[in-house]
């Protein structure tokens, strides 16, 4: 009887060790996966795609040199001033992306400014996170300030950072967690 018990015990335990050991295994070969999103446009084209017309503000999109009007744009990576003045990307954070979108309020960038970056291989999305959120709510506002961060993790590769009027971003929140079936808010916190 003893010896049963222990063989029962012995095949337990190596049953439990094997659930555990696949768990880490799917986590790393998600890593090596790659993205359902081409780049950081169609990750906010998605999340446009979500809103209905009552809920439609005044947008623009894009980089200084690549303004789109009525829809997000591309926004040019190498522009790292630009990246920190118009979305909050701090400096050092740069060389970590590698494609990005934008998506702003056409007539106050601090009603709502949304970004989208692409992580390269490797790069920490919490410390990312946390870099941007440091930088965001450093800031010296003019003209009013904005009333809340977001930051939301787009299935480990992709970020999404955005800014603004409490019930523009609860929009924003709602569709992007909707649109984006893989998508976590890492971060939302009020600017004060």
């Amino acid at each position: 009887m003893k010896k049963l018990a222990v063989i029962l015990l012995a095949s337990l335990t190596i049953f439990a060790l094997t659930g555990c050991g696949s768990g880490k295994d799917s986590d790393a070969s998600k890593e090596g996966e790659a993205s359902k999103y081409s780049d950081a446009l169609e990750v906010m084209n998605a999340v446009l795609e979500v809103y209905t017309d009552d809920q439609r503000f005044a947008i623009a999109g894009g980089d200084s040199s690549n303004m789109t009007e009525d829809a997000p744009g591309k926004f040019d990576v190498s522009k790292t001033e630009e990246l920190d003045y118009m979305l909050g990307l701090p400096a050092d954070q740069a060389a970590v992306i590698d494609d990005a979108a934008s998506m702003v309020h056409m007539m106050n960038a601090n009603t709502f400014t949304g970004a989208v970056y692409h992580l390269t291989e490797g790069t920490d999305v919490t410390a990312f996170a946390d870099a941007v959120k440091a930088n965001i709510l450093a800031r010296q506002w003019m003209c009013g300030f904005p009333d809340k961060l977001l930051i939301i993790d787009v299935d480990g590769r992709y970020v999404i950072t955005a800014f603004g009027e409490a019930g523009i971003m609860e929009i924003f929140k709602t569709n992007a967690l909707s649109a984006l079936s893989d998508a976590q808010v890492i971060t939302e916190d009020p600017i004060l």
